[in-house]
């Protein structure tokens, strides 16, 4: 009886340890996933081309993300224009002659706005002005954070009332990854009301992007994905698991044009599939077939910029 007891209590208290490890593990992840480290440090690998070593570090420590900083600006005329939202943001404002309205850009996750320039290009090209945004963590913008579209939607929805309240009428948002999210919380919390938005390859959920991250490192996703779910939330002031881009759709009855690349191995099928269902109003899904999660213009420019013509008036 004695030796069972001594059993019972080293499995509890080595279950205990496992378990406060992997806590300690998950604080890691959720905070170099949530705040940028220096803009001088070097970005961890793409999973598939860390050594083993090098995959171990990254599954206990976490990966390292530089501070996204602009690299390029716009090569024609532009104003830089600072904004307070809950962090001080900074935009480009770009003009074209005659404009039917403004898009405002949002980017993705480790980018920053020089990242939109071509995109903006394209805008422009098509007779809208376009207003780029750095996200707060982000070149120009306020601090190292990054909430992967939380808080990130009151920057949003700063920059359409900004635009607003000088007039403009016919807003478009448009978001890549991150940004869409960003953009599609921000109509459905706040209730901002654009002409309609263009979003490319949104998660369904904070945990599904998490789970994703994993498997990319053919690491199991229970419990950790969980944890640091969890953990980033809790660093950063919000209830993780309610971040879901599936459910905010529900709200959205603005024109929406859904992008997405077939060979994404960062959102599924699934989650698009979900999602495009949940929006209201009319709602077009484009397929991009050899894509993946990544800039659509590099294999389909042509094909991309019919697309969003297609949609604007």
């Amino acid at each position: 009886m004695t030796k069972n007891r001594k059993w019972i209590t080293r499995s509890l208290w080595a279950l205990t340890a496992i378990f406060v490890l992997m806590n300690i593990v998950a604080i890691f992840h959720s905070y170099k996933f949530t705040h940028f480290a220096d803009s001088k440090i070097e970005k961890t690998k793409d999973p598939k081309k860390l050594s083993t070593g090098q995959k171990i570090n990254t599954l206990i420590l976490g990966v390292s993300n530089p501070r996204p900083e602009n690299v390029t600006t716009p090569t024609g005329d532009f104003e830089t224009i600072r904004l307070k939202s809950n962090r001080e943001i900074e935009c480009w404002s770009i003009k074209t002659k005659n404009a039917k309205g403004t898009v405002i850009l949002f980017h993705g996750f480790g980018e920053n706005k020089s990242s939109m320039i071509d995109k903006s290009d394209i805008f422009l090209g098509l007779g809208f002005n376009t207003f780029i945004v750095d996200f707060m963590g982000s070149g120009g913008s306020e601090g190292h954070q990054t909430t992967i579209g939380f808080l990130e939607a009151e920057q949003v929805k700063t920059c359409f009332d900004y635009l607003t309240e000088k007039g403009e009428q016919n807003i478009y948002l448009f978001g890549t990854s991150m940004g869409s999210v960003a953009t599609m919380k921000a109509v459905s919390s706040f209730g901002i009301k654009p002409k309609g938005i263009i979003i490319e390859c949104p998660f369904g959920s904070m945990y599904k992007t998490v789970c994703a991250r994993f498997e990319t490192m053919n690491a199991p996703t229970f419990p950790m994905a969980g944890l640091l779910v969890f953990w980033g939330g809790l660093q950063n002031g919000f209830w993780a698991f309610g971040h879901n881009p599936t459910e905010y759709a529900k709200k959205i009855n603005c024109p929406t044009l859904l992008l997405y690349g077939a060979k994404d191995e960062k959102v599924s099928r699934e989650e698009i599939d979900q999602l495009f269902n949940n929006l209201g109003g009319h709602k077009t899904l484009k397929i991009y077939q050899e894509a993946g999660h990544e800039n659509y213009l590099t294999k389909y420019k042509s094909e991309w910029t019919q697309d969003i013509q297609a949609f604007l008036p």
